[in-house]
C-alpha cells in the first residue's frame, strides 16, 4: 500500500455517485432473509465501499469497513499516519438499514492520535468499524454471501499459491452479482501486514473493505488496494488479525470479536 509515485499502487477508493467483552450472543436474522451482511455497500460522506465482516462486543454491533472509506484526501494518500479522514461519529449509510449508521474506531484517525510511527502499521493497518443502530440489528447476518462463512479468525500468515475466496459489492458492477463473489491465490504476506492477493475477477473501486478468507473460510483481511506495478491487477489485503490487535490495544474496543456465519463455507462453490 505505498504512494503511487514509489510503487504503482492505490487505494481501491470509494466510488461516488455516478453523476451526479461479551455477553449473549445477537439473535442473527435468517441469513435468506437479512439485509445487512458481510459485502454491503456502505456509503460515507458519499463515497461507496463495501462491508467486510460483522463484529459484536455482545451488545452493539458493528459493520467493518476500510478507514480509508471516510479519506478527505486523494486515492494516491494511503500513510495511515498522515492521511485525513472525517471524524468519529460520521455518520455511514448502509444498504439494506432503515438508519445510518456511525464510525466509531478509524485506525487512521487513532494512529494519528498515539503518534504512531511504525511504518508497516502506517501503510497497512486500514481498518474501521461503523456501529449500527439497535433497530437494524434484527436486519443483520454475518454470513459472507455465496462463499458463507466466515469460521473464525486467520491468525497465520497465507502463502504463495493459497486460496482465498472475497465478496466484492462496487457499483462498478452495476448489479451484476455474478462477478461479486471472488476466488483467487496469495502472492504471499508482506510484513505480517499485507497480503498480496490475485484473484480471477480483481478487487475494483468501490469493493473497497471487502471481505478476504482463506480456504477453511477463516477471515484474513480487508481488501484496501489496487496495485497498477509490478504486479497489475492485483489487490492487497490488510491483515485482520493485526488490526484487531492494534485496535484492542487502545481504550474501548477491547470487548469487540468477530462474528461468525451461521451459514456454512463452501470453497466448491462454482462461479
Amino acid at each position: 500500500m505505498r504512494r503511487l509515485a514509489t510503487a504503482l499502487v492505490v487505494t481501491a477508493v470509494a466510488v461516488f455517485p455516478f453523476a451526479a467483552p461479551s455477553g449473549a450472543a445477537p439473535q442473527w436474522a435468517p441469513a435468506s432473509t437479512a439485509t445487512i451482511h458481510p459485502g454491503v455497500q456502505t456509503f460515507t460522506a458519499g463515497g461507496q465501499c463495501t462491508a467486510n465482516f460483522v463484529f459484536t462486543d455482545g451488545t452493539d454491533v458493528f459493520l467493518g469497513q476500510a478507514a480509508h472509506c471516510a479519506a478527505t484526501g486523494a486515492a494516491t494518500d494511503t500513510d495511515g499516519c498522515l492521511a485525513g479522514s472525517l471524524p468519529l461519529g460520521t455518520p455511514v449509510e448502509v444498504a439494506g438499514a432503515t438508519r445510518a449508521g456511525s464510525l466509531v474506531y478509524s485506525s487512521w484517525l487513532t494512529m494519528r492520535a498515539v503518534g504512531e510511527t511504525d511504518p508497516d502499521a502506517c501503510a497497512y493497518n486500514d481498518f474501521a468499524l461503523v456501529r449500527l443502530d439497535p433497530v437494524d440489528h434484527q436486519r443483520v447476518n454475518p454470513s459472507i454471501p455465496f462463499w458463507g462463512g466466515p469460521t473464525g479468525l486467520d491468525t497465520d500468515d497465507t502463502t504463495l499459491g493459497e486460496s482465498v475466496y472475497s465478496y466484492g459489492n462496487s457499483s462498478l458492477r452495476l448489479g451484476i452479482t455474478q462477478l461479486s463473489p471472488k476466488r483467487g491465490v496469495s502472492l504471499g504476506t508482506t510484513a505480517g501486514w499485507s497480503h498480496q492477493v490475485y484473484t480471477l475477477t480483481p478487487g475494483v473501486p468501490g469493493d473497497s473493505g471487502s471481505a478476504f478468507v482463506d480456504a477453511q473460510g477463516e477471515a484474513i483481511g480487508v481488501l484496501v488496494t489496487l496495485a497498477l506495478a509490478p504486479l497489475a491487477g492485483s489487490n492487497g489485503v490488510s491483515d485482520l488479525d493485526e488490526m484487531l490487535d492494534y485496535m484492542r490495544a487502545h481504550p474501548g474496543f477491547d470487548a469487540v470479536q468477530l462474528a461468525n456465519g451461521t451459514e456454512p463455507f463452501s470453497a466448491g462453490r462454482l462461479l
